[in-house]
């Protein structure tokens, strides 16, 4: 058994305890710290800056690894608004692959949905009179740099905001923004190492007397 965080991140809050100054800025950014006051946990994978939503955070490190290895292909599903009346052929491309920088994205899950109730963001997204907006929800399997930004992007539909929904069982469902809850997760037995036998593959015969 071991003990799960689950953080409702805001926007503009780093995923980790510390910043460590890479921006530039002069002025401290806001981190986990401002929000956690709970020893020796750590993020499971990690949440950009400028995006909100479900972020892990465990003391146990099989729980970390289960969560955040891309080899283990986790689904991860985000709410995403973007600037523009988004057509169905935008959502599958999505859903087949983008080819980026670094690669082609995994094929996803991608539709589009009514506007979630969700918390005001701080600060608001700009509003433009004459320019809609639309709201998806993408679910993938991988974690390259930015990538949901990246791939509505591709498709011409800049990503305006992000929320981070659900992470495989996980989500944000009563939480608000700023706010954690704890749960119990079971951790999965350990593998046995199987028994070594000789290079021949049968075991050693003993021997024998002549």
């Amino acid at each position: 058994m071991a003990e799960l965080v689950l953080f409702n991140k805001p926007f503009q809050v780093l995923s980790q305890f510390t910043d460590d100054g890479a921006s530039g800025s002069d002025s401290p950014r806001a981190t986990l710290a401002d929000y956690l006051r709970i020893p020796n946990i750590y993020p499971a994978g990690r949440l950009d800056y400028d995006s909100e939503g479900l972020l892990l955070l465990t003391a146990e490190g099989s729980l970390q690894h289960r969560i955040a290895s891309p080899s283990l292909k986790m689904p991860k599903t985000y709410w995403v608004q973007v600037e523009g009346d988004i057509p169905e052929e935008a959502l599958t491309h999505l859903a087949k692959g983008i080819q980026l920088k670094d690669g082609l994205t995994r094929p996803a899950k991608a539709a589009r949905i009514p506007a979630p109730a969700v918390w005001p963001r701080v600060p608001p997204v700009r509003h433009r009179d004459t320019i809609p907006t639309s709201w998806i929800e993408l679910t993938i399997t991988e974690g390259k740099n930015r990538q949901v930004r990246r791939m509505t992007a591709a498709v011409g539909f800049p990503t305006l905001r992000l929320i981070r929904y659900r992470i495989g069982d996980w989500t944000l469902e009563g939480l608000e923004s700023g706010a954690y809850r704890a749960v119990t997760v079971n951790l999965p037995a350990p593998v046995k190492s199987p028994r070594r036998r000789s290079a021949a593959g049968a075991r050693p015969r003993r021997n024998r007397k002549s």
